[in-house]
């Protein structure tokens, strides 16, 4: 730490789902329409009647969409020794070492030696529900979980 700055990592939102849906729908969508189409003295028709042309299309848009959106947002977290704060482009929360009661960790029950699945719940003193953060959801879910582990050790010495 430099003249009083606190050490911060940050760990964006992955979009790699975003980004694999959206071209496999989009391949689907091309795919299907080239071989609905119709090859008629040497020139192709597209098919613009077929209903399930429309519906992919409305897949690839919703797709292309989302992806959209959650670029435009731009999620990620901030760890640092005074806590923990989920940020994205509308608005930042802030959790405080002193907010939180206590961190738990899990995994799916199906996948016991995976990490892929394994979440956090972060119980804060003034909510009901806890945060859960899956690890999966974020890039270096590896660097995630041990800060997080680090941040336990600290919740649970004090």
């Amino acid at each position: 730490m430099k003249n009083g700055e606190q050490q911060r990592d940050i760990f964006k939102y992955n979009m790699s789902f975003y980004y694999k849906s959206t071209i496999i729908y989009f391949v689907v969508f091309v795919l299907y329409g080239v071989i609905r189409g119709e090859f008629v003295e040497g020139s192709f028709t597209l098919i613009t009647k077929d209903p399930v042309l429309y519906f992919l299309a409305i897949i690839v848009i919703v797709s292309v969409a989302a992806l959209l959106y959650n670029l435009f947002r731009n999620m990620y977290i901030e760890i640092s020794e005074s806590g923990i704060s989920f940020v994205d482009r509308f608005g930042r929360k802030n959790i405080s070492l002193d907010q939180i009661k206590r961190i738990r960790f899990s995994r799916q029950r199906r996948s016991v030696n995976s990490k892929a699945f394994r979440t956090a719940r972060i119980k804060i003193n003034s909510k009901v529900r806890p945060v859960v953060i899956r690890f999966s959801d974020y890039e270096n879910q590896d660097d995630l979980l041990s800060k997080i582990e680090d941040l336990k050790k600290l919740i649970e010495s004090n």
